[in-house]
């Protein structure tokens, strides 16, 4: 099996970020690429586009999380992606009111290798108007 360290580099480039290790837990931080306000006020710290694996097995499976800021009008074409391959949206829910435009978060999660769930979560960011970036 390859290292964590590797893995990780690996789930980073392809999700087109870069990696971070921290508690045993590899994470990529990207965000989306739209204007947004809430109460009248620009904010660029409420669209992130999260994504993680944490406690990786010897079969090379790992708990695999990620939460993505997504536009309502996004919603249906993009979590129908992530349930056609498989993976589980176990939260779909606002963070915070009076946004322009109205955005969500979609919370998904799976049992896979790591790499398997990068790239599902990959082919599903074509379905969002603008693809999550650095």
């Amino acid at each position: 099996m390859q290292s964590f360290d590797s893995i990780c580099n690996q789930f980073a480039v392809i999700l087109n970020g870069k990696s971070n290790i921290s508690q045993n837990s590899c994470s990529v931080s990207l965000h989306r690429d739209f204007k947004v306000s809430i109460q009248g006020r620009e904010s660029k710290a409420v669209v992130p586009a999260e994504v993680l694996f944490e406690s990786l097995d010897q079969s090379g499976n790992a708990l695999n999380l990620a939460e993505i800021a997504i536009l309502q009008e996004e919603i249906p074409r993009f979590m129908y992606s992530i349930v056609r391959q498989g993976l589980i949206v176990s939260a779909l829910h606002n963070h915070w009111l009076f946004t322009d435009p109205v955005i969500m978060y979609i919370h998904i999660q799976s049992i896979e290798p790591p790499l398997n769930f990068a790239h599902k979560i990959n082919h599903s960011f074509s379905f969002l108007f603008s693809r999550p970036i650095m």
